[in-house]
C-alpha cells in the first residue's frame, strides 16, 4: 500500500547527502527508534549513530551511516542533521574495524570521566554503528 510522501533532506557538514520525496523515515533517536511519515506531528529530536533509512517506496530503500545530529519534522518536511552520513557502499570494513580498535585504545588510556574518554566512547558508538550497517 502506498504512502503519501512528504520531502526529506540529510545535510552534513560536507553539504547535501539527500534530498528527495519519501513515504517514510526510519532512525533512532535519544529515546528509541522512531519512524515518521507524512503529516507526522511537529518533532525535534536527538539522533544518535544508527542506520537512517529513507523509504522512497516500500521497496526502494536509501540506506546510510548516520552519526550523531538532530532530526526536526515540521511542515509537512523533515530535516536530518547529522556530523556524518555515508552510504554502506562508500565505508571500508577494514578499515573502521582499524579506526574502532584505535578508538577503544583511546578510551582505555584516557583518565576515567574525561571530555577525552567521553570523545572516545563517542567514537566507538558511532563506529560500531557503522560496521553494524556495513555488516547487514
Amino acid at each position: 500500500m502506498a504512502h503519501r510522501k512528504f520531502r526529506a533532506r540529510v545535510l552534513t557538514p560536507e553539504g547535501e547527502v539527500f534530498a528527495g520525496d519519501v513515504e517514510m523515515i526510519s532512525t533512532r533517536t535519544a529515546t528509541g527508534v522512531v519512524g515518521i511519515l507524512a503529516r507526522h506531528q511537529p518533532l525535534l529530536a536527538i539522533l544518535e549513530p544508527t542506520e537512517l533509512r529513507l523509504y522512497r517506496t516500500e521497496s526502494e530503500i536509501e540506506r546510510f551511516a548516520q552519526a550523531e545530529g538532530y532530526l526536526q519534522v515540521a511542515e509537512g518536511e523533515a530535516l536530518i542533521l547529522v556530523e556524518e552520513a555515508h552510504r554502506p557502499a562508500d565505508l571500508d570494513r577494514a578499515e573502521l574495524e582499524e579506526r574502532l580498535r584505535e578508538a577503544r585504545e583511546r578510551y582505555e588510556q584516557a583518565a576515567e570521566g574525561s571530555e577525552e574518554q567521553r570523545r572516545a566512547e563517542r567514537s566507538v558508538q558511532r563506529l560500531q554503528a557503522f560496521l553494524e550497517v556495513v555488516t547487514a
